[in-house]
This record gives C-alpha cells, structure tokens and sequence, in this order.
C-alpha cells in the first residue's frame, strides 16, 4: 500500500468518526479540546525514538498523524482550511526558505545557513517583528533556554568564544553560591537559573542540546535506582528504610 492510499485509508477512518453513525465523543472534539492530545502523543512519540524503539516509534508517529490529520478535517469543516493548503503552505515555506537548495544563493558554512533561514523567517513576518516574537510560549523551560540562546547566537549575539562561554559560567557559579551562603533563597533562585542558562548555551556551543542530554540523565537515573531496587529486595530489604552507605553500596554495585 502506497503512502497516498494508507493517507485517504486514515482520513477515511476519521470521516467516520465524525459521520452521523460515528463516536459521539470523537464528534464532540474541538482543534482546541485536542491540543493535550497532540502534546501527550509528541512526548510518546519522542520517547520511543530516543528509546531506539522502532515498533513504538511507529505507532506514536501514527497517533500523532491520526490527531493531525483529525485537527485538518476540523478545520475543514468549519471552512477555515484544507489539509492540502496546509501541506502546500508547509512545502512553500521549506523551499523559500531554502535558496540554497531550490534556488542559486550559496552558502559557505552552518552559521550562514542558520543566519539566513532567520533572515527569510522574519521577512515573511511583520515588519515590527522581533528576533524572539515566534519563540512558542509554551515551550518547557529547559528547551526554551536551547531556543533563545540559539536564535541569539544566529543574531549574532553570543559569546566570541568556548572559552569566554565558560568563564561566564565560572561567574554565574560563584555568583549562586555567594546567594546561597547570604540565605536569600529569592536571590538564590535567580542566580541558579542564570547558571543553567549559562550551562544550556555552553552546551549549545558544543553540539549538545540541555532537554535531550538532561532526557537521558533521567532515565539512566531511573534504570539503575530500578535495578538497586531489585538488588535491595534480593536482600530482603526495602530501599526506603535502608542507610545511606548502604544505598551507595548498592549504586555502586550497578554502576
């Protein structure tokens, strides 16, 4: 089955759904009642991909498509948009904004590149726009921090070098443990996210994205704690009530 026939297969289950013998609660749904959907179903998505999970990226990559493509036909229905004028505004947008691909410009390096896609994307914005005016609102903390320091470094402000990157967070280190030590917890607070900020963009510099390598922390965390579980219980024993040298002992031992 080509990808057009499972794509009106999709689309035609979902004009079921919505038909007069459809499921009323499918009938019920908004574009709005289903934005926690969509963000729900990403997550999955992109944990069964960072899980190396081919079969559950799969499914995910398939509900995600099932609520877009829902989304699409609501939209429709209310007359606002088609799903085509959104694929063919997504595919005017891509090669717009890739001269270098679909038209003569040439660019020398990745830092051009970048520079020029923000140069394009704020062009087909109002005039009074501003570099972080499309930065979605709602993005987590931690990937915010990776965007801002992104679009800063593709306005050309950021840091001229690795080096100067660090001193600064050299700074901000001692700037936070200066707060902690006057006992204003406000203050401390304040300085310890100009340190992860800091952190975020020295990582940015080398290739690393903070939300990812902090994903990956937590479930390295969470396997081995599992697993000190299991040793502990092997001992009769409930990690819960035992002593801390006695935790270490066995973290070490899955280490």
């Amino acid at each position: 089955m080509n990808n057009s026939k499972s794509l009106d297969k999709l689309r035609g289950v979902i004009s079921a759904l919505l038909g007069p013998e459809g499921c009323p609660w499918d009938k019920e749904q908004t574009p709005l009642s289903l934005c926690d959907y969509v963000v729900e179903e990403a997550f999955e998505m992109v944990e069964a991909i960072r899980a190396d999970d081919s079969k559950e990226a799969m499914e995910e990559l398939g509900d995600v498509m099932f609520l877009l493509l829902f989304i699409a036909d609501l939209y429709e229905k209310k007359g606002s948009f088609t799903l085509e004028d959104a694929l063919d505004s997504s595919s005017a947008k891509m090669i717009r904004r890739h001269p270098h691909v679909f038209a003569e410009a040439k660019i020398e390096n990745q830092a051009e590149l970048l520079r020029n896609w923000e140069k394009i994307k704020r062009s087909e914005k109002d005039a009074s726009n501003k570099i972080f005016d499309s930065l979605p609102k709602g993005l987590p903390p931690l990937l915010k921090s990776y965007r801002i320091n992104s679009k800063a470094a593709r306005a050309g402000f950021t840091f001229e070098s690795d080096a100067q990157c660090t001193q600064q967070l050299e700074s901000e280190w001692k700037e936070w443990t200066e707060a902690l030590n006057s006992g204003d917890m406000s203050k401390s607070e304040e300085e310890f996210g100009d340190y992860m900020f800091a952190l975020v963009e020295l990582g940015r510099r080398k290739g690393i994205k903070a939300n990812s390598a902090l994903d990956r922390a937590n479930i390295k965390f969470l396997e081995r704690f599992s697993k000190m579980e299991d040793l502990a219980r092997n001992q009769n024993k409930d990690v819960s009530e035992m002593e801390l040298s006695e935790l270490n002992e066995l973290w070490n031992q899955i280490k």
